[in-house]
């Protein structure tokens, strides 16, 4: 590849916190887990003086962070959730993995993020929850959702795989849900290759969670070390899915510099989004708006942007992802509207059509490389491509 698709910002500061651990005592559930948990809690409050911040449970990747959240709300058999069909697989994972049903809603044309007008109609006798995705980096409404929440008594569980440092109109990530999940995948703005974290304001779902995450038991191995013996005891049918010492001692010297490099990011997208429009949008080869989906994502509030995207022309996106690959850029696609994903239209039973702005984001959509290091001469490369591909693509089209 002339320019890669992502490249991690991981360095000697992790690399030495990392070392230091192996000459501890823990390598697993520690005391390094239990610092970062302190320290991402007090960033998610940073800036108030008069905020409280909340529990921070360490897991091992956000898909069983959602798994142990709606676990800990009593989502079972016979549960409908209600989620947004433009994500990973993992948010609807979650929910099945609990014998729970998921509910997909259509989502906004303008953003990509789940639509709060089709959350209110989509409520039944049998809906439980909602879970919102911060899809690339930008706050679904949360305030509309949650006064829905409230009004029909449901919880709200944020998938916030996509960053901590998101805001919109004052609220951040676990002010308003009932908790907030993270990921620290390789690809994410914070990471240790694998990882996650969940955030909440109740002590008690904050204690389950700590159980949940180590087999139920009541006593962690770090909080059984340095006294007499004491027996522990299991008390839920727990999972093993927590964060290790290893993987904090990487997140932890990461934490000071998470908001300079999502400046770093707003800079690269804002040129991006200059340079694209002045090469494509204000030519006939524009793509057209097609269930008022624009073909450049509108951002909403403070975005971690953690991806950028743009959508092809209807009908051209696989051929757009191959010229690029030829002209050697990095790509992804995130994501094809997941119910028409092959075990997803077994399972859930939603013809095409039934969303028809999230399957036409889906069907357009294309990632292209974002990162804090990203060059302006190699975003030239990435733009000189995409305008090149575009030309050839509306010639082809006459």
């Amino acid at each position: 590849m002339r320019v890669e698709f992502y490249r991690h910002q991981v360095g000697e500061a992790e690399a030495a916190s990392w070392r230091r651990v192996l000459d501890t005592l823990f390598l697993t559930l520690g005391p390094q887990v239990a610092q970062f948990e302190e320290e991402l809690g007090r960033f998610l409050v940073r800036g108030r003086s008069d905020a409280v911040a909340p529990h921070v449970v360490g897991a091992s990747c956000c898909s069983m962070g959602l798994v142990m959240a709606l676990r800990a709300l009593d989502v079972g058999p016979g549960d409908e959730v209600i989620t947004t069909p433009m994500t990973f697989v993992s948010t609807t994972n979650a929910i099945l993995h609990l014998g729970a049903k998921p509910k997909l809603v259509d989502v906004e044309p303008e953003t990509g993020l789940i639509d709060p007008t089709a959350v209110r109609a989509a409520i039944n006798e049998n809906t439980v929850g909602i879970v919102p995705v911060h899809l690339y980096g930008q706050l679904a409404d949360m305030k509309t959702l949650r006064e829905i929440a409230d009004a029909r008594g449901l919880f709200v569980v944020e998938d916030s795989a996509h960053g901590i440092e998101i805001e919109r109109d004052g609220v951040r990530p676990g002010d308003l849900g009932d908790a907030a999940v993270f990921s620290f995948y390789a690809t994410k703005n914070l990471t240790s290759g694998d990882g996650g974290a969940i955030a909440t304001r109740d002590a008690k779902m904050a204690e389950k969670l700590r159980r949940l995450r180590n087999h139920g038991v009541t006593r962690a191995a770090a909080d059984r070390h340095g006294g007499l013996y004491r027996h522990w005891d299991m008390v839920d049918l727990g999972y093993k899915a927590n964060l290790t010492d290893l993987d904090a001692a990487m997140l932890r010297p990461q934490l000071p510099y998470v908001e300079e490099k999502r400046a770093k990011r707003e800079k690269v997208a804002r040129r991006y989004e200059s340079m694209l429009r002045e090469r494509i949008e204000d030519v006939r080869t524009a793509a057209p708006t097609v269930n008022s989906v624009p073909w450049l994502v509108e951002r909403r509030g403070t975005s971690s942007h953690h991806l950028f995207t743009l959508h092809a022309w209807p009908g051209e996106r696989d051929a757009l992802l191959a010229k690029l690959g030829e002209a050697g850029i990095g790509t992804a696609v995130n994501y094809r509207a997941i119910h028409t994903l092959t075990y997803l239209v077994e399972a859930l039973g939603l013809p095409r059509g039934a969303l028809p702005v999230a399957e036409e984001m889906g069907d357009r959509t294309v990632s292209i490389p974002m990162y804090p290091t990203l060059t302006e001469s190699d975003q030239d490369l990435v733009v000189d491509a995409i305008a090149t591909a575009w030309a050839e693509l509306a010639a082809r089209r006459g």
